[in-house]
């Protein structure tokens, strides 16, 4: 386009662009888009913020740098660092030599598929996306929702400060036991309770040591980073003495001889000599192994240990090397309980007990193939190394999955490998011996280690504290991480950090709990804590990926490529056996803390959209449970009431019938389908700001504060009826669609000048009739209970008129699930004509009953063709012609005085309280000090004229018209069952009756509300109920 005529100082639109310069504030240009996007930088994490924080001087502020890190140095080494750790050094030969080769290499093949398949859907959540610095908190909760989110990133959070503590204890176990043994502050000559003493030693040390870290972490987190690569070139330096040692091994193993007794390996610390006796100036005495095992080291007459007498000292070679054939041995597993003394199968012995001698070189924990697979896992955790950092990659999308990916293999190959080598050079009694008490207390890997054992004491030693410092800074960050999201409000204060950004608060949380794991002490104890809350994270990860592969979501499209939902699933299910192989109790307790987490978040925490899988999922579980609902209508067994409540608004769009709501909610009880429905009168182009902030601000804080669990609907007509009706029509989706109408009586319809208010009532009843849909019309419903009230007794009357589908026995049943009606008991009213057997009806009617599992009283009340004149006594004859001429005196009453002042029939006992007719307004009353029949007769007609006589002038041609015959039957009957129902239930806390339908004749719908309003006369709460025309009860299981 020719942009010749763009105009100067034209800020706002492109003139070629003149036809969107209206929508240029909402919807800019896509120039503009692009270049936003062009700029955009990941935050960076890490050294990286503290130092450029730290840097900044007042006034001056270093422009933002991009991230330059690739995929070697920013994810690859990151990773090997954080995989290959002390586990490998301290216990990868121990736990060779007590599982065998075989099955070491199954529990190192199975940890090292789990975090390759984690890996995997790791790297298709990464790559879906911008990732910003945030890691693998990150991805699980913008994948899976805050609730998982929270309950994993602080597992994942646990686990990381676990990690701390056990790389301590690491630490403090090389510096205690290979480095320096004589600083051991807590010492015990007892071997039984030498182990105490050391974990005593362990707590000391280990807070020390903790203290030290945190305050480096404190000053500075750049020095933790500088000194990354000198930890992992102690590490890489470390592995390739152990090949070099294997290799070596082969053609010049290095002497390290062990001391046996018959098949029993004896500690080679306190022994001089690998023998009984020894020679000294061409005389034979005894070694100092003599004096541990016999009760005099100076004579050869002293008594002896049986099994030390029957069996000679021998010495073998404790690093036979690779060409020895040693890893025949080694194949098998050799599982011992604590205490035990490590033997080797092979060696000759004999069958002599002896006792338990301290000189031995026992088990210190009872093992297992479980037992194993939770000490080992951690060692092959810290994948998402590369993840974390992502805001200082260069292209996170391109590095992370290749990086992590050729990373678990390294550390595969190089764990795999060194089970084999471990197992084909080192004796199998050496390999079980965790603490080289047999090798003269050195680290049994650096045995084999060539030039010198140290290189690996050293290297280890080094690169666990920086493994220690590396977890100690990456905690405290994951934790305000999830702090700031601000999903769980009690965290908040531990997103609070220092000028620079350093989290103050989230460090001396993580300093606090990791000092709980270095009171535990004990390495072996430590590492399945934290293997649980890594797999529970690694889970989760797995889960994501699965979900919204199999989800398709428009949104998942992953640069990563070669990822299936299968191998997710894979990976979940590894993950879940792991958890429960290596510690089903610690299990249980890491899901328990995370379900708790989870939920306290749905309760409690913030709500956060994030577009995540789990409402992706709940989208596709509800369009199936839809689907399925849509393949027939539902049996009369699953039949409940799905509420369409219609709601009234006043002028200012306040609910006018709350009480509506709260009668929906103790009917539904939190289940089934709930439609709270209303309408605005007016054209929807102007009223839809209204309508939105009624059904938002309105309506859904009133369904908040009465506990209805359903949606909102509002609707904006330019006639009210025509909104109801599109509601009753269009409510609802598939089979997720409403079936009973609940509404309010129209109060005060007679006083109302606007006949609109009744005429909109009676074609509600004819749509929701036309609809098939049942309809609850609750009358005096201000007079309904709240939910804080409850009844501690009285009566729901059931007046059971006609049959239309079991509405009124099923709709007592529900409310007395309510806690408002639980105490109430339900009674059941028939009514029988003369020629009904009232006596069999009873029978019948409770038999029913009885078959409906519903505990109801039940009456039958007998309905004679007599009008009663008297409240009490026999009923008295009253003709045909004069019940005419009632009929009539009634339609003067309306037509020409307005409502009648004193029409509610009340028991013969009670006095008579005055209110205009269908009002709910509580107005003034009086009281007639007469009793009031039951019905309108004569001579109540007459006196009434007689006190209106100046009214009643001018209408005789009113007298001369004949009425219609069907409405005196029908006010007659209205009249008769109102009598009888007030004498019944004139008490009741609720009535439930039949609602007659409306007339074929839109003209007799005034007639018809008269009628509705002289059968509910004298109650206090009346549900006028009509079904829907099936069935929604049954006798059947």
């Amino acid at each position: 386009l020719n942009n010749s005529n763009y105009e100067e100082g034209d800020e706002y639109f492109d003139k070629n662009l003149a036809l969107f310069e209206e929508e240029m504030d909402t919807r800019p240009k896509v120039s503009s888009l692009l270049n936003r996007m062009a700029n955009y930088t990941n935050l960076t994490q890490g050294a990286k913020e503290h130092e450029e924080a730290e840097n900044i001087t007042e006034g001056k502020k270093k422009p933002t740098k991009t991230p330059q890190m690739g995929t070697f140095m920013g994810v690859y080494l990151p990773c090997l660092q954080n995989i290959f750790g002390v586990i490998l050094f301290l216990r990868l030969t121990w736990v060779v030599g007590t599982a065998g080769v075989l099955q070491a290499f199954a529990i190192v093949l199975i940890c090292c598929c789990c975090t390759m398949l984690t890996a995997i859907s790791m790297s298709a959540i990464a790559t879906n996306g911008v990732v910003p610095a945030g890691g693998s908190y990150f991805m699980i909760s913008r994948a899976l929702g805050p609730e998982f989110g929270g309950a994993v990133g602080l597992c994942f959070y646990l686990g990381t400060t676990f990690a701390a503590a056990m790389y301590i204890l690491g630490a403090i176990e090389i510096f205690l036991v290979y480095i320096v043994p004589r600083a051991a502050i807590f010492r015990s000559d007892d071997a039984l309770k030498e182990s105490a003493a050391m974990l005593n030693n362990m707590r000391v040390y280990g807070t020390a040591f903790l203290v030290l870290m945190v305050l480096v972490v404190f000053i500075g987190v750049r020095y933790v980073n500088k000194f990354a690569s000198l930890f992992l070139a102690c590490v890489i330096v470390s592995i390739l003495a152990i090949y070099a040692g294997a290799i070596k091994s082969s053609f010049a193993p290095p002497h390290f001889p062990v001391c046996m007794l018959g098949n029993r390996t004896l500690s080679s610390r306190h022994i001089d000599v690998c023998s009984k006796t020894k020679e000294i100036n061409n005389m034979t005495v005894p070694s100092k192994l003599w004096g541990f095992f016999c009760n005099s080291s100076q004579f050869f007459n002293a008594t002896c240990d049986e099994y030390f007498i029957h069996n000679n000292v021998t010495s073998i070679q404790g690093i036979p090397g690779l060409a020895s054939g040693v890893i025949t041995e080694n194949l098998w597993s050799n599982y011992l309980p604590k205490g035990e003394i490590i033997e080797k199968p092979s060696a000759k012995s004999s069958d002599v007990l002896g006792s338990l001698n301290h000189e031995y070189v026992l088990v210190d924990i009872t093992t297992s193939f479980t037992l194993l697979v939770g000490i080992f896992f951690p060692s092959v955790t810290g994948i998402m190394a590369g993840s974390n950092r992502s805001g200082d990659l260069k292209d996170a999308q391109k590095s992370i999955p290749i990086g992590t990916i050729l990373a678990i293999l390294t550390t595969s190959f190089v764990y795999l490998s060194n089970v084999v080598l471990f197992g084909a050079c080192i004796e199998g009694v050496v390999l079980r011996d965790k603490f080289g008490d047999a090798v003269k207390g050195n680290l049994v890997v650096g045995t084999l280690s060539w030039p010198s054992p140290w290189v690996i004491v050293i290297g280890s030693f080094f690169s666990t504290c920086g493994a220690g410092l590396q977890s100690l800074t990456g905690a405290p960050r994951l934790l305000q991480a999830i702090a700031k999201d601000n999903i769980i409000p009690f965290l908040r204060v531990f997103g609070h950090s220092k000028a620079n950004g350093e989290p103050t608060w989230a460090l001396l949380l993580t300093a606090a709990i990791a000092e709980l794991g270095i009171l535990i002490a004990s390495l072996d104890l430590v590492a399945p804590i934290l293997s649980m809350f890594f797999l529970m994270c690694y889970l989760f990860v797995n889960l994501a990926c699965a979900l919204q592969t199999l989800l398709r979501t428009p949104n998942w499209r992953p640069r990563f490529r070669y990822y299936h939902w299968a191998l997710s699933f894979m990976g979940m299910s590894i993950c879940l056996a792991l958890m429960f192989i290596s510690s089903w109790y610690y299990a249980i307790v890491a899901m328990v803390i995370a379900g708790m987490i989870y939920k306290y978040i749905e309760y409690q925490g913030a709500e956060k959209e994030w577009g995540d899988g789990i409402r992706g999922l709940s989208l596709s579980a509800a369009r199936f449970a839809l689907l399925r609902l849509e393949e027939g209508p539902p049996h009369t067994k699953n039949w409940r009431p799905q509420l369409l409540v219609l709601l009234k608004l006043d002028e200012d769009l306040h609910v006018k019938h709350p009480r509506l709501l709260t009668f929906a909610s103790q009917l539904k009880a939190g289940k089934g389908l709930t439609i709270v429905g209303s309408v605005i009168v007016g054209n929807f182009l102007e009223n839809y700001g209204e309508a939105l902030a009624a059904e938002q601000v309105r309506i859904r804080h009133l369904m908040e504060a009465e506990k209805v669990k359903g949606f909102c609907q509002l609707v904006v007509a330019a006639k009210l009826r025509e909104g109801i009706s599109h509601l009753i029509q269009s409510c609802g989706l598939g089979g997720m669609k409403h079936n009973t109408v609940v509404m309010g009586w129209p109060n005060g319809w007679r006083q109302s000048e606007d006949a609109r208010a009744w005429k909109t009532f009676i074609g509600t009843v004819r749509v929701t009739t036309a609809a098939h849909l049942a309809l609850l019309v609750a009358k005096n419903i201000s007079f309904f209970p709240s939910n804080v009230e409850q009844f501690s007794e009285g009566n729901i009357d059931v007046w059971w008129i006609v049959h239309d589908g079991g509405m009124l026995m099923l709709l007592p049943f529900l409310l007395k699930q309510h806690k408002v009606w639980r105490k109430c008991s339900i009674r059941i009213f028939t009514v029988a004509q003369l020629e009904d057997n009232s006596i069999q009806m009873k029978k019948d009617l409770a038999t029913f009953l009885y078959h409906l599992r519903i505990e109801a009283e039940v009456e039958v009340v007998e309905m004679v063709r007599k009008l009663s004149l008297r409240s009490n006594g026999p009923p008295s004859p009253i003709s045909y012609p004069v019940f005419l001429e009632l009929h009539l005196v009634w339609e003067i009453v309306i037509a020409v005085l307005g409502p009648p002042q004193a029409q509610l029939v009340k028991d013969r006992n009670s006095m008579l309280r005055l209110t205009s007719i269908g009002s709910d307004e509580d107005e003034e009353t009086e009281t007639y000090q007469e009793k009031v029949h039951m019905t309108w007769t004569k001579d109540k007609y007459m006196a009434s004229r007689g006190q209106k006589a100046k009214s009643m002038e001018g209408f005789q041609d009113l007298l001369n018209m004949r009425p219609d015959h069907s409405n005196v039957r029908r006010m007659h009957t209205a009249v008769k069952l109102n009598e009888v129902i007030v004498n019944k239930s004139h008490e009741a806390k609720l009535v439930l009756l039949n609602m007659p339908g409306p007339p074929r004749n839109p003209e007799g719908d005034e007639n018809y509300m008269e009628f509705l309003e002289v059968l509910t006369e004298g109650l206090e709460r009346v549900l006028l109920v009509r079904g829907g025309g099936s069935e929604v009860i049954t006798i059947y299981s």
